[in-house]
């Protein structure tokens, strides 16, 4: 089959729409473009879909490349048969191939090979060969007995071709492939502790539960406390049924000879199958949990990345501290620095009343809105502090506590030094926590994804493919909504289809020599970027002030004279589209969307996509999600009792639950039985990131800093 046939049945897809994806990724078209501007092409697939057909495309393609390498290196050996061959093209995964060449891979030192240095393999052949006569073995092992060649005696020539037998059995591809089916279908995962010591895995110190049944974060929780030495972590399973199989590939009779073929099938798999085996499942578990785990990274962080930004005010951004004291950054409505300060909130009456004042002034000077408080460090002491100041001021200033992860990481970067080369680190932490708020896209793109802080057991993944899915994620969010090309970081460019870091710098390094761009075919003056760069990026790029509007919207260049001809049609000026955006779909849906798109010879997705533009020009797709929770007073922990109902952000989304933001420091959690009255396989069916939601308080542990939520019968 070819690879649009594999993928097509494997995603349930037309073979015709996955030939196209494959030729345009082969094109060197970005996945952005292809899921914006060439729906007609893939049905009108979105971005995500793509990517996981481009992620099939390559493990496909490395799986030929595999399976070819095998081929020349079987072939080189001189033992590269037909039977060989065919099971090679019949391979439809890596560990297949893997057990095909098992048997051809030069190995290190074994029993086995030690005894066909011996010249006991002829003697393994022979036994195998008489299981259904009356030969008894010994009679044929006397001919081996050579003290020269380190055979002693008989029963050191029989053990030698007992193991050159095991490690046959142990090579053959047939039986590894039955053996790890029993074990998916029958094995089962349990643990122990591994020292009397309580622990956060105290859950698993007598744990047990089959393979197929294991979920992905217990999967990580298991092979995390293991590695830290909590834990003893193996696959069970009933050796019957295995070693039943093994015999009846290889055992023939009832024999003397079939014994011994019997007794090496019994050490073949107790020594060398299942071992590898375990070890084989086990990573196959790792693997498949993984994969989730980035999936719900990836998902969490999309909403994060989506949340609506809070426009046009003035803020406040607070990095709290201890002994440092609590770091303060004033940021206009586009995020540039008016103001900084350090004020100790916490070091006493006199200083708290100093840091009051301070922060009253900035508020009234710089008619400020809203303050960002960052969540670590003596978070909450400087919630309650600001809490305490905006009660003692006449002016409307609420607060938000906003997610401080990566802020340190961000800060001490290249990237920080350059925006911010004035500033030290935790003025710059301030600066970044003020800008989350305002638009959390802009900054978050500027951190590592990874140091977001929303997923679970991320510093356990494979980095490598971690990275990957979550710089996939951000591309995705950030040409979604498009970037001001005249105010846009280079970090955020960096992110947009088709463009280079060196071009970004370029379009950066243009802006400030030239001014601003006066429209998007003003890209092409820029250097480095060609004309298939400018194909790539030009429609996820916006020029709020160019005198075509088609420049600030989703309509891509290739594209303006199908929609100056539509406006025409519909008797639409372009300059009154503020005015008549609105109707403009009800008179296309009049003229007949189909015949309108055979009239300008488009697709009937891109009209539809045109249209959906020039109704709201400038469009923010986050404008249309509900906004973030602000908040004017605070509570603590001790406040909370069982019953108590309370609005909250939704923080995190995990496979047991979600934790909430109520207010008080620490997030509640809602266990997945606590979401909904219905019932629902993963949390995600029911929350996402950002989400606002009512809980009701179940039971607060003041010890344990924990907090149980219920969203259940609210």
């Amino acid at each position: 089959m070819s690879y649009s046939e594999i993928i097509a049945k494997e995603f349930d897809v037309r073979e015709e729409y996955i030939s196209n994806i494959i030729a345009l990724l082969d094109e060197g078209n970005t996945i952005p473009f292809i899921a914006r501007y060439r729906k007609e092409m893939h049905g009108t697939m979105d971005d995500q879909l793509i990517r996981q057909i481009a992620d099939k495309l390559e493990y496909l393609r490395n799986l030929d490349a595999r399976r070819e390498e095998v081929r020349a290196l079987i072939d080189g050996q001189g033992n590269l048969t037909e039977e060989v061959a065919e099971a090679l093209n019949k391979a439809e995964t890596l560990a297949e191939i893997d057990d095909i060449y098992r048997p051809f891979r030069p190995k290190r030192k074994t029993r086995a090979s030690v005894a066909r240095e011996k010249g006991l393999e002829p003697l393994a052949v022979a036994i195998l060969e008489l299981q259904e006569t009356d030969t008894a073995p010994e009679t044929l092992a006397e001919d081996y007995v050579d003290e020269e060649k380190g055979v002693a005696d008989i029963s050191e020539a029989l053990s030698g071709a007992q193991d050159i037998i095991a490690e046959n059995v142990s090579d053959d591809a047939e039986v590894r492939k039955r053996v790890r089916n029993l074990v998916r279908m029958h094995g089962i995962v349990t643990s122990s502790a591994a020292k009397e010591e309580d622990s956060v895995y105290s859950m698993y110190y007598e744990f047990a539960q089959p393979v197929e049944k294991l979920v992905g974060h217990r999967v990580l929780a298991l092979n995390r406390g293991e590695k830290e030495g909590f834990l003893k972590v193996s696959v069970d399973t009933d050796a019957e049924r295995p070693l039943r199989s093994i015999r009846s590939l290889y055992v023939k009779g009832t024999s003397a000879c079939a014994a011994v073929v019997g007794a090496a099938c019994d050490d073949a798999y107790s020594r060398l199958i299942y071992p590898s085996i375990e070890r084989e499942i086990r990573s196959e578990l790792t693997e498949q949990a993984s994969e989730d785990a980035i999936g719900l990274f990836g998902t969490n962080l999309r909403q994060l990345l989506m949340a609506p930004p809070v426009k046009g005010k003035i803020a406040i951004g607070l990095d709290p501290g201890y002994r440092t004291g609590c770091k303060l950054a004033v940021v206009d409505e586009t995020g540039k620095v008016l103001d900084t300060a350090v004020i100790y909130p916490t070091h006493g009456d006199a200083q708290e009343r100093r840091s009051a004042e301070i922060l009253k002034d900035k508020i009234l000077r710089w008619k400020v809105c809203i303050i960002v408080i960052g969540n670590g460090t003596a978070s909450k002491e400087t919630e309650v502090f600001c809490a305490k100041v905006l009660r003692e001021i006449p002016e409307k200033v609420s607060y938000m506590v906003v997610s401080e992860a990566g802020a340190s990481v961000y800060s001490a970067s290249k990237l920080a030094a350059e925006e911010m080369p004035d500033f030290d680190l935790t003025l710059r932490s301030a600066v970044s926590i003020a800008r989350r708020l305002q638009d959390p896209l802009a900054e978050l793109v500027k951190i590592e994804p990874k140091a977001i802080g929303v997923g679970q057991y991320q510093h356990d993944m494979p980095q490598k493919r971690l990275e990957a899915a979550l710089d996939g994620v951000v591309e995705a969010c950030v040409n979604s909504v498009g970037a001001d090309l005249n105010t846009a970081s280079a970090a955020l460019l960096g992110h947009i289809s088709g463009l280079s870091s060196a071009v970004c710098k370029n379009i950066v390094a243009y802006r400030e020599e030239n001014g601003s761009f006066k429209s998007r075919a003003e890209l092409k003056k820029v250097p480095k970027l060609g004309a298939k760069a400018f194909e790539q990026c030009a429609g996820f790029l916006r020029v709020p002030g160019s005198k075509n509007l088609l420049d600030n919207t989703g309509v891509h260049p290739e594209s303006y004279t199908a929609a100056k001809e539509l406006l025409d049609i519909l008797g639409i000026d372009v300059k009154e589209l503020a005015k008549e955006g609105a109707a403009l779909g009800e008179k296309a849906k009049a003229a007949g969307i189909s015949s309108l798109a055979e009239r300008l010879g488009i697709g009937v997705p891109t009209l539809e996509d045109i249209i959906r533009e020039l109704a709201k020009p400038g469009r923010d797709p986050r404008g249309e999600l509900p906004p973030a929770m602000l908040r004017e007073d605070v509570l603590d922990m001790k406040d909370l009792k069982e019953g108590m109902t309370l609005q909250g952000t939704v923080r995190n989304v995990i496979d047991f639950g979600a934790f909430v933001d109520i207010g008080v420091h620490q997030d509640g959690l809602v266990h997945i039985s606590q979401i909904s009255d219905k019932f629902i396989r993963h949390p995600s069916e029911a929350l996402k990131v950002g989400d606002i939601v009512t809980v009701k308080v179940l039971g607060v542990d003041l010890e344990k800093k924990r907090i149980s939520l219920t969203m259940k019968g609210i």
